[in-house]
This record gives structure tokens, sequence and C-alpha cells, in this order.
């Protein structure tokens, strides 16, 4: 299965910064000795055309150029620099080569991404630009598919993603997502299930498949992009839920046997994940991607 990777993922931030860069380079040196099928390939550079798939063209400009306000740096939750903007970039550019490779063999992984709290206009919540939105319209662009479903399995609302593709009914965008948790202004996504705090393994299961089962009911993908949040753990700094690793493996694998029963590929983001102890964090993101490498070469091209 292949990896889209980038040592831009890995961004310096001042000393004390709450956002835990290091699960990314930790995640990149775990990978080979769990999951031998993996085949690691950079992330590719995301342009501008690019990017304004999903984002204002003025928007673009002031991240590019480095004339963000410091209003909207402290959104963002980090501080611009080059460093910022090129793997803001990368990490889309993973998303896109993830779909790519999706499309082909079945299944495949942005080891970074997931970043949903980006609108069009803005980025919040440690998101620029919004790595799911920008993919899908591009893979319809490119006219690889034509109807694409966001599945958004970290524990805080996709609103940026909702945002961006409220009024696109070719793209259905689901949330799964703690309801007392950040946003705590939500937007409207096609499908939002709001969950309260301590949700555990068995509440949560009965709700994604409930959840998945409407999908289906409504939509018919052609592409699922899976944000595969770990901050559900119940180690989670975060999550405020309770879900443990075997029930974050079963959502995983509910998931993709949901993709496989229906043949459909699945391009997969790590999305959020702030784990007390990092190497819970580490573990489920591996977990996630070893239960994908068995479903990738099972799907074929969109139908």
């Amino acid at each position: 299965m292949k990896a889209f990777y980038s040592d831009h993922f890995v961004l310096p931030l001042p000393q004390g910064h709450r956002f835990p860069m290091q699960k990314y380079r930790l995640l990149r040196e775990t990978l080979p000795f769990m999951v031998d099928t993996i085949e690691f390939h950079e992330a590719p550079h995301t342009t501008d055309g690019v990017l304004a798939l999903a984002h204002h063209p003025d928007y673009i400009r002031k991240v590019a150029e480095g004339v963000l306000s410091a209003e909207e740096q402290k959104a963002i939750g980090f501080p611009w620099s080059p460093q910022m903007v090129e793997r803001s970039r990368r990490s889309a550019g993973a998303t896109i080569a993830a779909c790519r490779a999706a499309l082909a063999d079945g299944a495949a992984v942005n080891l970074a991404g997931g970043t949903h709290h980006s609108y069009a206009d803005h980025g919040e919540g440690f998101c620029v630009f919004n790595d799911a939105a920008i993919a899908a319209r591009l893979m319809q662009a490119e006219r690889r598919v034509q109807r694409v479903a966001i599945v958004d399995l970290d524990v805080h609302q996709g609103n940026g993603t909702a945002s961006i593709l409220a009024n696109d009914d070719s793209v259905f965008t689901l949330s799964l997502h703690g309801e007392r948790n950040y946003p705590f202004r939500k937007e409207v996504s096609d499908l939002d299930v709001a969950l309260p705090d301590g949700t555990g393994d068995d509440t949560y299961i009965d709700a994604l498949e409930a959840a998945l089962d409407e999908l289906f009911r409504r939509f018919s993908p052609q592409l699922i992009i899976y944000l595969a949040g770990a901050d559900p753990h119940e180690g989670d700094r975060l999550g405020r839920l309770k879900l443990t690793k075997d029930g974050l493996a079963a959502r995983d694998r509910m998931v993709l046997d949901a993709a496989r029963v229906g043949n459909i590929p699945v391009a997969i983001a790590m999305a959020g994940g702030y784990g007390k102890n990092i190497q819970d964090t580490v573990d489920v993101h591996v977990q996630t991607i070893a239960l994908a490498s068995r479903y990738a070469g099972g799907a074929s091209t969109a139908k």
C-alpha cells in the first residue's frame, strides 16, 4: 500500500507549543517495522490553482506571501513561516496522491492531513488548507470520479469541510464527533452525529453503523476519503471520548468493510491525535494503516 510522507510534515515550532508534531516522525519511523507492505512516497507540492478548488484566491495569496494577520495566525494555532506554507501544500498534496493511488490500488494513506477545520477563506484549529475538500474536488476535475464521501471520524467536527462543501451535492460529508468538543459553533454536514462526553466503544460503534447505513442509503460514493483521527482514544488530551484501541480498530474495520462491500476505494488521512502518551496516538494510527494495508488491492477504480 502506498503511503505519502514528507519531512515537511514535521514543522519546527516554538518551544512549548502544544501541537504534537513529533507524532508524524514517530509514525514514519514505526511503520516499516509494523506494516511490511508499505511503500513510502514523497508528498507532492500543491499549486495555487489546485488549492483554489476549495479556497479563495486572496486567502491563498495571504498564506503564500506571509501576510496573515496576527489574529488569523492565532486562529490557525501556529505562526506563519515558509515551512508552514510548504507543509500545508504538501499535506494537501499527500491526500491528493493518496486518492489517486487508492483509485488504482483500493487503499492508500496520507501520513498527515485531515485538516478539516480550514474554511475557504481562513484557517482554524491547526488547519491551513482543507486537504479533503481540495482532493475531492480535484478527483472530480480530473474526471476520475463524480461522487465522493468524506467520512470524518476525528473527534472534532469537520466544520471547515462542511462549510466549503455545503452546497455541493456531489460530495457527502459525514462527521461523527464529540457534541461538546471544539469547534463550539458547529457547521451543518450532510450527516452529523454528535456524541456525549465519555462515549465508549459499544455506543460509538452502534452510532457509526447507523451513520454508515444512512450515508449509503442516501448516497453512492465512488471514492471515500476517511479521516481516521486517533483523538477519540480514551488517553487523548483533547478528545473527551473513551474509545479503547480495540474500539478504534473496530471503527476502522467497519469503515473499510463497508467500502469493501461496495467496492469503493479509500484514501485515508490521519487527522487528530493528542495522546497524553504520544505512543498511544502513534499506535492508533499504525493500527489504522495496518488494517487498511489488507484492503489495498481489493477495490477497483470507480465504477
